[in-house]
């Protein structure tokens, strides 16, 4: 697997200083995280679901839900864990599982990951792993003992990525507590949770809310402090913290505005790409890439994607900048082992080492999986390479 691996090598080079890394499912669980990026969900009832996971691959998508819960209506998950299963026979005969996105299976309750790791046999190996929906202490312990039985009977690495959508994480009197459940139960099975995943339609739904595609998650308040408390507890870089990614965006056809566009118009014009700016702005996309760089301004990584289109937007964002090498490079450079404060090489900023360096590390590891841009080359030109 390989970010961007959709592009021909010379678009790469001309795109990149320093191009993303490959890496396989057997990688460690740390620079998986930070790759999972645009993480598409796809409901396990498609007919044409093997072939779906190998035109969103060769389209960039690394990583997917394959969803036997909340995408699906109640009756029909016998028949779509029966597809799910043949359509994995079928993807195994049409690829390598080498040249497979990293292919995660949401399911309803424990006892479903048990049943469809025997029913699946040896197709397991296809898996990453479960996506753990309403996780809380009581509920996430027998998900996690359910995940580690069909690891050890399968021989085979599957991780959880546990969803956190409880009305407990929303309501203020119970979600200190509600938090230091997870965080007890994810720390227990602490190799086996590669990201703890944000189910903000769930948040919202327990006040009956939801966001505009004039807006962002962070405009309504209630859930944003939630957010803000899931980091706090979740998302700490002290080696007690996980990968938090961030929450789906609704929208990708155009609505009635009541707002301007949240992009400017500037990087469009030097890039001579008015175009690109029109086009991302009638299917509501300038709304996701105002979102993702909050996400990662509130120490989010990755995005839950429910269309094709959000997947770029996001993989172009998440690449990182020549000036955000070169500070974090300066920053980490040996000589710099005693702290102090240097201006940038960009000569705009204050690069403090000794406070700056966890941000440092982070945006390194970022850059190692999704490549660090051109000295000029902005999220325009990588935006540019999907019109």
């Amino acid at each position: 697997m390989r970010h961007f691996r959709q592009l021909a090598s010379t678009e790469r080079h001309r795109l990149f200083h320093r191009e993303p890394v490959e890496f396989t499912i057997d990688s460690p669980a740390r620079l998986l995280a930070v790759a999972l990026g645009a993480t598409l969900y796809a409901p396990a009832t498609r007919d044409t679901l093997a072939s779906d996971v190998l035109k969103q691959a060769d389209r960039g998508v690394v990583s997917m839900v394959l969803c036997l819960e909340d995408s699906i209506d109640d009756a029909d998950v016998p028949s779509a864990e029966r597809n799910l299963v043949r359509q994995l026979g079928e993807l195994r005969r049409l690829s390598p599982v080498e040249e497979l996105p990293m292919l995660f299976v949401r399911v309803r309750h424990p006892e479903q990951i048990e049943d469809l790791a025997s029913r699946l046999g040896p197709l397991t190996e296809l898996l990453a792993g479960f996506v753990l929906p309403k996780f809380t202490e009581e509920r996430g312990l027998p998900f996690m003992e359910a995940l580690a039985a069909a690891s050890s009977t399968s021989g085979h690495r599957l991780f959880a990525m546990p969803v956190l959508e409880s009305p407990e994480l929303l309501h203020l009197e119970t979600r200190y507590e509600a938090l230091r459940g997870v965080a007890r139960v994810a720390d227990k099975y602490r190799d086996r949770v590669l990201a703890m995943r944000l189910g903000v339609t769930d948040l919202c739904a327990t006040y009956g809310l939801r966001r505009s595609p004039d807006m962002t998650v962070y405009d309504i308040r209630m859930v944003a402090s939630a957010i803000a408390d899931v980091v706090n507890v979740l998302g700490r870089l002290d080696g007690t913290g996980f990968t938090v990614t961030g929450p789906v965006w609704e929208y990708f056809r155009s609505q009635e505005r009541k707002f301007k566009p949240l992009l400017r118009q500037s990087p469009f014009l030097s890039g001579h790409a008015e175009d690109l700016r029109t086009n991302l702005i009638e299917r509501d996309l300038d709304g996701l890439l105002r979102e993702v760089e909050l996400d990662r301004a509130n120490g989010l990584l990755g995005k839950t994607c429910i269309h094709p289109s959000h997947v770029l937007p996001v993989h172009a964002l998440s690449v990182v900048s020549h000036e955000e090498y070169s500070d974090a490079t300066d920053i980490l450079s040996p000589e710099r082992h005693g702290g102090g404060v240097l201006r940038s090489a960009y000569t705009n900023k204050m690069n403090e080492v000794k406070p700056h360096r966890a941000w440092a590390e982070r945006t390194l590891l970022r850059g190692e999986v999704f490549g660090v841009a051109r000295e000029g080359v902005g999220f325009v030109e990588l935006l540019a390479t999907g019109a």
